[in-house]
C-alpha cells in the first residue's frame, strides 16, 4: 500500500441529519464518512484523511478539492439526485484522469457510478437484518490481502442478482444470504486511467463499518485504486488529432 495518500471519504450525509438523526448518532456518532475514516486511519497514519458531504459548497467537491485527491470514497443512499450536474461531471472527469474511486453499498446508484459505467446498476434487495457472508473468490487480489472468508457479518440489508453491472475486470467478493440469494458485493473496473472498487456492505441501519475485516477491504481497496502521480493526467486534457497514426 502507498505511505502517504490523500484521500476523501463523501457521504451524502441525509440519514445522519434528517431521516434517522437519533439512530445514526447511536451507531455512527461521527457519521458513516466518519467510521470509515476512522477505519482507515489505522492503515494510513501518514495519510491526509478527510470528509465531506451534499451539504457542503460544491458538495465538498471543487476542483481544487478534486485536484488533490488520490482516492474518492462515496457513500451514498437516498440523494442521489441531489448531487449536481457539475460535479457528476467533474468527478466523472478526475477518474478517467486517474483518481481512484471507491463506491460503496448503496452508491451502486450513484450517479457518477451508474455514468462510469453506463447501466442502471439496479439489484434485488430486502432489508430483513439477515447474515451476510462475503466470499472471497480471487484470493490472489491485492484488495483480498489478508481478509478471512467468509466475512460474517452478523445483520445487513440484502443485495442480490441480477445486479445489473457490466463484465468487471475483477469479481473478488460474492456475498451469500439466509434467503438464498447470492451478490457479487467486491467488484472492481477501469474507466479511462482511474481504477474503480466497488464494496457493497455497509447498511445505514446497521454498524457494519464497525467490523475489522470490513474495514480491512476498504483499506486494500483504497491501496489498490490509488494511482502513482506519473500515472495521472490533468482530467480532460489530450490531443485528439494524434490519434490517427498510433
Amino acid at each position: 500500500m502507498p505511505d502517504k495518500l490523500n484521500i476523501l471519504v463523501w457521504n451524502e450525509g441525509v440519514h445522519e441529519a434528517r431521516n434517522e438523526p437519533e439512530t445514526m448518532a447511536e451507531m455512527y456518532p461521527s457519521g458513516i464518512h466518519g467510521a470509515i475514516a476512522e477505519g482507515l486511519k489505522g492503515f494510513y497514519p501518514d495519510s491526509s484523511i478527510t470528509t465531506a458531504t451534499l451539504a457542503d459548497p460544491e458538495h465538498g467537491l471543487s476542483e481544487e478539492t478534486l485536484a488533490a485527491t488520490d482516492v474518492l470514497l462515496w457513500w451514498g443512499h437516498v440523494a442521489h439526485a441531489e448531487v449536481s450536474d457539475e460535479v457528476v461531471e467533474r468527478v466523472q472527469r478526475h477518474v478517467l484522469g486517474g483518481m481512484g474511486l471507491i463506491v460503496l453499498h448503496s452508491g451502486h446508484f450513484a450517479r457518477i457510478f451508474t455514468k462510469l459505467l453506463g447501466t442502471t446498476c439496479s439489484l434485488k434487495w430486502r432489508n430483513d437484518g439477515e447474515r451476510e457472508l462475503v466470499w472471497t473468490v480471487k484470493p490472489s487480489h491485492p484488495i483480498a490481502a489478508g481478509v478471512e472468508s467468509p466475512i460474517v457479518i452478523p445483520k445487513q440489508e440484502m443485495y442480490g442478482e441480477l445486479f445489473d453491472i457490466p463484465e468487471p475486470d475483477d469479481l473478488i467478493f460474492i456475498s451469500s444470504f439466509e434467503g438464498g440469494e447470492v451478490f457479487r458485493s467486491g467488484v472492481t473496473f477501469s474507466r479511462g486511467k482511474g481504477r474503480i472498487f466497488y464494496f457493497s456492505p455497509g447498511d445505514q441501519e446497521y454498524p457494519v463499518y464497525h467490523q475489522p475485516q470490513i474495514q480491512q477491504v476498504i483499506a486494500n481497496g483504497v491501496g489498490w485504486v490509488a494511482q502513482p502521480a506519473q500515472f495521472r493526467e490533468a482530467p480532460g486534457v489530450g490531443n485528439a488529432q494524434r490519434d490517427w497514426y498510433l
